[in-house]
Formats: C-alpha cells, sequence, structure tokens
C-alpha cells in the first residue's frame, strides 16, 4: 500500500507513484503523499512524427 510506504518512509527520502496511473485517477495517488507521480497515459497515446537529420561535415 503506497500510504504504508510514506509512513514507512516518514519523508526521509522521496517517493514516486508510477504504473497504471492515468488522468482519471490521479487525483487518487496524490493523496497519498507521495512526492512525485508518473503518468505515462500522457506519453503513450502521443502521436509519432518521423524525423532525420543530415549533418555536414565543416
Amino acid at each position: 500500500d503506497i500510504r504504508e510506504a510514506v509512513r514507512i518512509c516518514n519523508d526521509r527520502t522521496k517517493l514516486e507513484a508510477s504504473g497504471g496511473i492515468n488522468l482519471n485517477n490521479v487525483r487518487e495517488y496524490a493523496q497519498t503523499g507521495v512526492n512525485f507521480i508518473s503518468v505515462g497515459e500522457i506519453t503513450h497515446s502521443a502521436v509519432s512524427f518521423n524525423l532525420s537529420l543530415l549533418a555536414k561535415g565543416i
């Protein structure tokens, strides 16, 4: 349980919650007391863009 981990660490370390977190449940994770939250949904749903870069010698 995340709340238990937060209690055990007692502000001695920074904690991040990650995995299965989305914009619908992020508030629940924020209320646990963790310091950081990773929401992969933001990048997993991003549209890709093909790009190339050509470098010339000087």
